[in-house]
């Protein structure tokens, strides 16, 4: 028991490169804060940061800006991100998600429909940074590991209690005993 209590004590850190653009803003000083290191870039596509060990990346985007530019230049940027990342995220933030905020978010998804796209809606920087930091978290190596063995742990146990699977067994069994051979 002591053991788990050690290993939950153990604090996540890993490098994060955040777009230039985000040097000011909350959300930066939020990862910095959670002792990750941080690299700036100008490379990187406004808005976004990414978590290289972890393979994903993530698009910040304002659903008050979203709204003032035009829809091509919104959905232009958006596509040349989710080609540049195989695991892309875009995080659309707005105080309230109201009517406009969900059709905005359907019409992202049904122009990407199909991609590696995938829509985060928060409200505010630490809820934004907490979804990208626990996403990025069970993306990482030493994690993912763990995850797919508790993943194929659970299916096997599910399986073997399923009253379907007790019921084939039984059926397998009586065939068994009328089997002449």
């Amino acid at each position: 028991m002591a053991e788990s209590g050690e290993k939950e004590k153990i604090k996540w850190t890993t490098t994060v490169i955040i777009s230039s653009s985000l040097k000011s803003y909350e959300v930066a000083t939020a990862l910095e804060n959670r002792s990750h290191k941080i690299r700036y870039s100008d490379s990187v596509e406004n808005g976004s940061i990414i978590f290289s060990l972890s393979g994903v990346a993530f698009l910040l985007m304002d659903a008050k800006e979203c709204f003032t530019s035009a829809e091509e230049i919104l959905l232009a940027k958006i596509e040349k991100f989710i080609n540049i990342h195989r695991n892309s995220f875009l995080v659309l933030s707005a105080a309230l998600h109201g009517l406009e905020e969900w059709k905005l978010m359907f019409r992202i998804q049904q122009r990407f429909l199909g991609s590696n796209l995938r829509i985060l809606p928060v409200h505010n920087a630490v809820n934004a940074v907490n979804l990208m930091c626990t996403i990025a978290k069970i993306a990482s190596k030493p994690y993912i590991g763990s995850i797919c063995y508790r993943m194929i742990t659970t299916k096997a146990y599910i399986v073997e209690q399923s009253p379907v699977w007790k019921t084939l067994q039984k059926i397998k069994l009586s065939s068994d005993s009328f089997n002449p051979n």
